[in-house]
């Protein structure tokens, strides 16, 4: 089934004023951590294939995002190589002209031949603890991927004499939020992420998050209704 999408009203809501707060903070080495824009796939809620592009929407989405960053100082820029999180991360580029690199640890979890498959078709909980999809990814495998992706992360953001982004998936988010950052007292990790949500932590142990899963640039969008999208 799909994730719970319960959270988004929250999520945006409480982004809005986080990030308004984050203006007045000092300018201490930060890692924004940032999901793709919107696809097809997202639209029409059917699991993810590697190679989908964004949509004319999420490349409006990007672009909001590169303008609202245009002015963050970041240095640098790592993002998954699959279509949608590096057109995501070209629009990064773009903007603010930092170096753009391409890391397939950042991929999103590999749903093997479940991938095309609409979610109201699934006979599984794509998300249970205990499921390993046909030729794809378990969550343990999963996690250790994540794991050692964040270890090139947290590598490039020592290294980079400014801001990092990375920009990634909905489940990259999820475990890197629930196992490597140090959330706000009384926040969880969100099961569902914004399409080009922004995340930012600390650039250095133990990464305290300052502003969670925020996409207050897209109020307003006026590229068409909002999609209920899927997390991936």
């Amino acid at each position: 089934m799909a994730p719970d999408d319960s959270t988004r009203g929250n999520a945006r809501s409480a982004g809005a004023s986080g990030w308004d707060t984050m203006r007045a903070v000092d300018r201490s080495r930060l890692i924004y951590l940032i999901r793709h824009g919107e696809t097809a796939g997202n639209a029409e809620r059917v699991v993810q294939v590697p190679g989908m592009p964004l949509s004319a929407r999420g490349a409006a989405q990007a672009d909001r995002l590169a303008h609202r960053l245009a002015d963050a100082g970041i240095a640098r820029i790592l993002s998954s190589d699959l279509p949608r999180a590096a057109m995501t991360a070209e629009a990064l580029r773009r903007r603010g002209d930092a170096p753009l690199d391409l890391d397939p640890l950042l991929q999103e979890r590999n749903f093997g031949d479940v991938r095309g498959t609409p979610y109201a078709q699934l006979a599984v909980d794509l998300f249970a603890p205990d499921y390993a999809p046909p030729n794809g990814e378990s969550w343990p495998t999963f996690r250790a991927r994540v794991a050692e992706a964040w270890a090139r992360v947290v590598a490039a953001a020592a290294a980079t004499p400014g801001h990092l982004a990375v920009v990634t998936h909905g489940l990259v988010c999820r475990v890197l939020a629930e196992t490597h950052l140090r959330l706000p007292a009384g926040q969880v990790a969100p099961l569902r992420w914004e399409n080009t949500s922004v995340t930012i932590c600390d650039g250095a142990a133990p990464w305290p998050v300052r502003l969670l899963n925020c996409a207050a640039h897209l109020d307003g969008q006026a590229t068409g209704p909002r999609h209920d999208t899927t997390l991936a």
